[in-house]
């Protein structure tokens, strides 16, 4: 009784400062979350809920097509390869403009990306700053970034690497405003500046984040005068407001909730299969984590179809590998480790731990794309762990405490997931399980797994153009973590969002981007 009436406190409250929908003569959409931002500077950030915002702010030298992984002219109207792959020259557009008037030319574009790895540019020396660039080991390939004249970027490597121009597209890549980041130096990324169909209005920290149209926009203006991102942990409570009309849309929806939505003749549900993995970690520079026997006596003591069965209600797949079977590169015969406790109690006393170990389980509070209902989930692994005699404390944070703890390898076991950013297996494999990704924190190799035999297969993935030979090195490449075990693969899900109907011309997207350039509001 006092929950409900606290969940209808909430929404009157909500409903008397921000109704979504039409707002006078304006057109505001409103997005329920599970959890705020971590920060709005590209370059730093390695989440999803920043990433959201980010998409919204800026663009890209090329970009993903709306509804794939191809690419397509960005900021970079045209762009051609030397035939030895290692020059690349990009012609931008004339006359585009960053949100604070700054002119978006060549020497932006060299600012944006040589303060992610020039130790002497004056943006560089950011603390814990520049993640997805050195995960991505994007020093080891890109030599130097100039610019020939003033709509002209050249950008040279050392070596070939076949998705580099899909990672251009990445948030990490995006472009912001010189003036911007010199103007609020640390403080810029709650000040963002792009170039993209919507400009930062306001922030308050686990409330809300506004975006406003920006009527410059080099493919015109938004459909949408404002766009506001709301925080609403509670799941119940952003259906409650979705269906009352204080929300036009939600993400990371509960199973329990899709009767609901499809019964509801004011709301739209929307679902395609996700580019993604659910996974837990074992920090392999704890012990006994750095025994394999261990690690597979705990894929073996976890029961994947009894999680999607019970907590997905087939909106999820058991995982065997890192990558999800929609990606190229996926190699279908590695057979994943049945669930066996016996199996896996034999394990631990192989490994000398007869009676199991205690440890502590971390789980995300927040819920994930990949994982809507984490404590729920760590509390069923918790109890199949308990069942061949391992005593896992449940531990939590709040989201961004939680990744930044997990990235310094604080945890002994984690919980995590990832959403593919380009479509391509380099993307999963090499940024978080390659040996070079772990060797400095804060790391995305989250299990600080270090194989020399993993890293000479992606290596050569990487440099090599032929698709089969690139094929057949991730397969090996999935057959040497599956051996090694540093993760417990848990799911695939699938990509769910729900929209008021009067919400048009919003798409889901392979990389669970959320872009609302080209969507609007249509009233009866």
């Amino acid at each position: 009784m006092v929950r409900h009436g606290l969940i209808l406190c909430c929404v009157l409250t909500v409903a008397l400062v921000h109704c979504a929908g039409k707002q006078g003569n304006e057109r505001v959409l409103v997005i329920g979350r599970g959890g705020d931002s971590v920060g709005l500077d590209p370059a730093l950030e390695d989440d999803g809920e920043s990433f959201k915002i980010c998409d919204n702010l800026y663009d890209t030298l090329v970009q993903y097509q709306q509804e794939t992984t191809d690419l397509e002219p960005g900021l970079a109207a045209s762009w051609e390869a030397s035939p030895d792959g290692l020059t690349w020259t990009f012609h931008l557009r004339d006359g585009v403009k960053f949100h604070d008037g700054t002119p978006c030319d060549a020497d932006a574009v060299v600012f944006s990306l040589k303060r992610q790895y020039d130790e002497g540019h004056p943006a560089h020396k950011v603390e814990g700053a520049f993640k997805y660039w050195k995960s991505m080991s994007m020093s080891d390939i890109v030599k130097d970034v100039r610019a020939q004249d003033a709509r002209t970027v050249v950008i040279e490597l050392k070596q070939p690497n076949a998705p580099f121009l899909s990672n251009l597209a990445m948030n990490f890549c995006a472009i912001v405003s010189p003036t911007a980041v010199q103007k609020f130096g640390k403080d810029y990324f709650k000040n963002p500046c792009g170039t993209g169909p919507f400009r930062f209005r306001e922030w308050i920290k686990d409330d809300r984040i506004v975006l406003e149209r920006n009527p410059d926009y080099l493919r015109g203006a938004p459909k949408l005068d404002r766009l506001v991102f709301r925080c609403v942990p509670d799941n119940s409570v952003r259906l409650l407001e979705l269906k009352k009309g204080t929300l036009d849309g939600m993400d990371n929806l509960i199973p329990d909730f899709l009767p609901e939505i499809q019964k509801d003749p004011n709301l739209q549900f929307m679902s395609q299969a996700g580019m993604n993995v659910g996974y837990l970690a074992m920090n392999m520079d704890r012990p006994p984590f750095d025994n394999v026997k261990v690690r597979q006596a705990i894929n073996h003591a976890i029961h994947r179809k009894s999680l999607v069965d019970n907590l997905f209600q087939g909106l999820a797949t058991p995982a065997r590998n890192p990558i999800p079977p929609t990606m190229w590169g996926y190699n279908d015969d590695v057979p994943g480790y049945a669930y066996d406790p016996g199996r896996a109690r034999a394990l631990l006393s192989e490994a000398g731990l007869p009676n199991g170990f205690q440890t502590e389980l971390w789980a995300m509070s927040s819920p994930r794309p990949y994982m809507p209902q984490p404590m729920k989930i760590a509390q069923a692994i918790q109890a199949d762990l308990s069942a061949v005699g391992i005593q896992a404390r449940i531990v939590t944070w709040e989201w961004g405490t939680y990744l930044n703890k997990v990235e310094n390898g604080e945890h002994p076991m984690a919980l995590l997931g990832w959403i593919g950013d380009n479509g391509d297996p380099d993307n999963f494999l090499y940024v978080l399980l390659d040996k070079t990704v772990a060797m400095a924190k804060p790391s995305q190799n989250i299990a600080f797994y270090r194989s020399d035999e993993l890293h000479d297969v992606l290596v050569e993935a990487r440099q090599v153009t032929d698709h089969a030979r690139r094929t057949a090195l991730y397969r090996k490449a999935q057959e040497i973590v599956y051996r090694d075990a540093p993760w417990v693969p848990l799911v695939h899900t699938t990509q769910t969002a729900a929209f008021r109907k009067r919400v048009r011309g919003f798409h889901l997207h392979p990389t669970g981007s959320f872009h609302f350039f080209g969507t609007e509001i249509v009233e009866p």
